[in-house]
């Protein structure tokens, strides 16, 4: 899930988001998304589907399912 946790930076960067900012508005801890980053959890689909929804992405995207 490499490929998730750096997409998942990349797009909280682009941004201009802080961990803590993106785990707010999805719903979650700073912690969670740091996790994610570091590839030592993925998210459940809740949170994808958030993620996904937040950044104006597919889930596929993320996932590095798709480019």
């Amino acid at each position: 899930m490499k490929i998730f946790a750096e997409r998942l930076k990349d797009l909280r960067m682009e941004e201009g988001l802080t961990t803590k900012k993106l785990g707010q508005a999805i719903g979650v801890s700073d912690a969670a998304i740091s996790r994610w980053e570091r590839s030592l959890q993925i998210p459940n689909i809740v949170y994808l589907t958030a993620l996904a929804k937040y950044f104006k992405v597919s889930a596929d995207y993320l996932l590095g399912l798709e480019d």
